[in-house]
């Protein structure tokens, strides 16, 4: 009797199986496949992501090689490239590259390209404030003192990680232009801030030396009203 109850329950399971396989079977099938093609895509992207880095890699080599070479124009051209097809980790690094090349070359195109990265509202804030700042190391030497604070004025009196860089581009532009004492009010600034880099801190009290005679001196204490009068000549006080 036993096993008579076993084998109904048996042809019971498999009824019971085969309703559900007819009526889900097709799904079933389906998902499993979407399973095996979404693992076999993520592989393969993984795959693709992986030997673009590779190239991207190889080609930002070549591009340093040029520029080491002295060959300017070829390695501007490269980086151009690479931050314009290139992966994404790529392309600030490339167009900062790209930016040097154009300076070494020619300042003026240096200073458009770095304007330009400045400019680009995809790339974050503190890239673009150091393109601003490239900028205007490269304008302390070939325009005036107005140039430099459009671009790292701003910078110079926030509080963001760059301000004692701009500072500095601002205060040797400063003293390039003979405003000695603006010059030593910003090289103040610079060593009086407790987070200042060390290589920067130095050349600000190189500065503030230089400009030592143009800082402002501190006002002399004013005469005390309640102090007596000096003796007149013979002990006698003066009326």
């Amino acid at each position: 009797m036993t096993d008579i109850f076993h084998e109904i329950e048996e042809d019971l399971r498999r009824e019971r199986l085969r309703k559900l396989w007819d009526r889900f079977g097709g799904l079933i099938i389906a998902a499993i496949v979407l399973m095996v093609v979404g693992a076999a895509g993520w592989s393969g992207y993984k795959y693709w992501r992986h030997q673009q880095a590779v190239t991207a890699s190889a080609a930002f080599q070549s591009a340093v090689g040029l520029f080491d070479a002295g060959k300017f124009p070829e390695a501007e051209t490269a980086f151009g490239a690479l931050a314009k097809d290139g992966p994404a980790g790529y392309r600030a690094l490339a167009l900062f590259r790209g930016a040097a090349a154009a300076a070494a070359r020619d300042k003026a195109a240096g200073i458009a390209a770095f304007d330009a990265i400045a400019a680009d509202a995809g790339l974050p804030a503190l890239v673009r404030d150091l393109a601003q700042l490239r900028a205007a190391l490269i304008l302390v030497d070939t325009a005036g003192l107005a140039e430099v604070k459009q671009r790292v004025g701003a910078i110079a009196a926030g509080t963001g990680p760059l301000r004692n860089a701009a500072r500095e581009a601002l205060a040797l532009s400063e003293l390039k232009a003979g405003d000695l004492a603006a010059a030593n009010r910003t090289a103040t600034d610079i060593t009086s801030d407790s987070e200042t880099p060390p290589g920067v801190r130095s050349r600000a009290e190189l500065i503030r030396r230089l400009t030592a005679g143009a800082a402002p001196a501190p006002e002399a204490a004013a005469p005390d009203a309640a102090a007596p009068a000096p003796a007149a000549p013979g002990g006698a006080a003066t009326q």
